[in-house]
Order: C-alpha cells, then structure tokens, then sequence
C-alpha cells in the first residue's frame, strides 16, 4: 500500500514588490527581502514587480539558500486599470510571460523624476541596470486575455486588493465573472475585515480569499498579512487544490506576524 505524501504549512505572501517596481523603497532587495523573510518565519513568498520580473533571477538563486519557496511573478495591471497578480512555478514560464507583457506595453519611457526609479540588481545587491520603460501603466491588454493567457502558460491568477476603491479589478469591472479563470481575489491590509464580512464575496464570484502585503517597504512586509497554506509541494498545482479546498491542503488568509 502506498505512503500517502506528507502535508506542509507555509507562512505565504504572494504580493512583494522589490526596487524594481518604481513605488517600492531601494530597501527592496531580493537578497533583503529574504533575509526579513527567513527572520519572520515566511517560508513562501513571490515576488511580483509592476509588468516586470527583472529581480527575480537573483531571487531565484538565492531562495535556496534561504529554505524559501519562491513563485516567480508579476503584478500585471489590465487594459481596464485593475491589477492582476500573476504566479508560475517555473523560471522559462515566467520568461515567456514577459516577452508577451513586452509586446503589449505602453512604449513610454519612465520618469524618475515622477515615478521613482526603477532598478534591476544582482544576488549581492549590486546595481546591474536601471529600466527605462514605465512600468506603473497599464498593458494593452484586457484582463480577460492576461488570465487566459497566463492559464495557458501553466500559471495561476490572483485579483488584486478587490477591497480597495483603485486599482482593484473589481471596481474596474463591476464585478468578477465566474468564467474568467481566476484562483483568487486578495484582500489588503486596509480591508482585511472583508474577511469576516464577505461583503464582496457575490460581486468576486465567490472566489477564494488570499491576504498578502502588497510590501512595498521592509515594514509593510512584517506588517502586512499573511497567508497559512498547506500543500504537499509548494507548486502551482498545489496551491490550486489548496485554494479549493481539496484532499487535506487549505489556504488560510488574515495570518499577521506576532512581531509584525
């Protein structure tokens, strides 16, 4: 008779912005986000730059070190203005991912100025490029044809903070159709009581509630909540199955670090 596989819980966030995304502080480095991470006791985390995944190469390569599962991803924003997070399980899933993303942005270059800087860097924190395009725009692409597309690619779909009054696909479309193809609709900090009141939880298709940081800083990192999952394997699969509810795995949102 064969051994069931075991069950893990991880401490997840699956929304962190690193200096790459012109809003974050230049804290944000994929070697110190981790390092804040393994401290806290956050063993799954991903990684999710304004329509760019330049900083994750390093993170990849140093997630190992650190005894964390890494989901390489995205925070995609929609031709309708609302924002996507987008996770895969692998490195080449993600690259191609990007040269779709490429071929849909808007061609303006940043403004650090306005904006703020946007800067690629290494598994050492040394400087290795800055980006030129603007990131913080949204695609030319509906949010219907990001999720289709990322499903296609093998990925899964989150909406982001539906519980905010801007840049919430949920207020951009009125509401989520069930037929869309997305795993979850995330609830930030600010409206993490949505959790327990599930006023949006019709106008989400009832989709299931993640909740994460959106970090932008170290300290919306440590403060920002948490997710409790448990899966077998920290893949994308898994973590489909979790959010369904099936054989034993679960995703239990609004975890917030006791020294957070």
């Amino acid at each position: 008779m064969p051994l069931e596989s075991a069950m893990r819980t991880y401490l997840a966030d699956f929304h962190i912005h690193s200096l790459l995304s012109p809003c974050a502080e230049i804290e944000m480095t994929p070697h110190h986000i981790l390092m804040r991470a393994r401290m806290a006791g956050v063993d799954m985390l991903a990684l999710t730059d304004h329509n760019a995944t330049g900083n994750l190469p390093a993170m990849m390569r140093l997630a190992p070190s650190y005894g964390i599962a890494v989901f390489p991803g995205m925070e995609a924003e929609c031709l309708e203005g609302g924002h996507i997070v987008v996770l895969f399980d692998k490195m080449r899933q993600l690259a191609a991912w990007q040269r779709y993303v490429d071929d849909h942005m808007s061609g303006r270059d940043n403004d650090p100025d306005h904006f703020g800087n946007q800067f690629v860097v290494d598994e050492d924190d040394n400087f290795v490029r800055e980006e030129k395009r603007l990131l913080a725009m949204s695609l030319e692409l509906s949010a219907e044809k990001i999720v289709a597309k990322v499903n296609e690619l093998g990925g899964l779909c989150i909406a982001a903070h539906i519980d905010r009054p801007y840049c919430s696909l949920l207020r951009a479309l009125g509401f989520l159709p069930a037929d869309m193809g997305l795993a979850a609709a995330e609830i930030s900090w600010p409206g993490i009581k949505e959790l327990k009141e599930q006023k949006l939880k019709k106008l989400a298709a009832n989709l299931p509630y993640v909740s994460d940081s959106d970090a932008h800083r170290i300290s919306d990192f440590l403060k920002g909540p948490k997710n409790r999952v448990t899966v077998e394997a920290p893949t994308i699969a898994e973590l489909r199955l979790a959010l369904k509810g099936e054989g034993g795995r679960s995703v239990e949102p609004g975890i917030f670090l006791e020294n957070g």
